[in-house]
């Protein structure tokens, strides 16, 4: 039977890791085991992140919102509290857009939620 040489897939796997890597940072971008180490470690940074920038995005929200309840003389937990009581349902994120866009509409919400 024929030895079986393993040189191509070899080289077609580290060539696909190498090019997985290429923008990084000194050995990283062209040494196979080191390129290997940080894309791997970039999977996890990867996956963590995705997960953290809804987070983020729901702080960022919150933040705008607070400022806007600021500027119409209320307290970001009043209006939450007020909208939760009166039924209404508009998330965080189209009350910035709100917030940023259309302050009179906003100026709006809070007076309904808030009465």
């Amino acid at each position: 039977m024929a030895r079986v040489k393993r040189g191509l897939m070899r080289h077609k796997r580290h060539k696909k890791i190498i090019a997985k890597a290429s923008g990084y940072w000194g050995r990283k971008k062209n040494v196979f085991k080191r390129a290997h180490e940080q894309v791997m470690k970039s999977g996890q940074y990867a996956f963590r992140d995705r997960r953290r920038r809804k987070r983020d995005f729901r702080r960022l929200w919150i933040v705008r919102l607070s400022a806007a309840c600021r500027q119409c003389d209320t307290k970001y937990n009043v209006l939450i509290d007020g909208m939760n009581k009166k039924g209404m349902q508009v998330n965080r994120k189209m009350l910035s857009e709100l917030a940023i866009h259309d302050m009179d509409a906003f100026r709006k919400v809070v007076e309904q939620a808030i009465a």
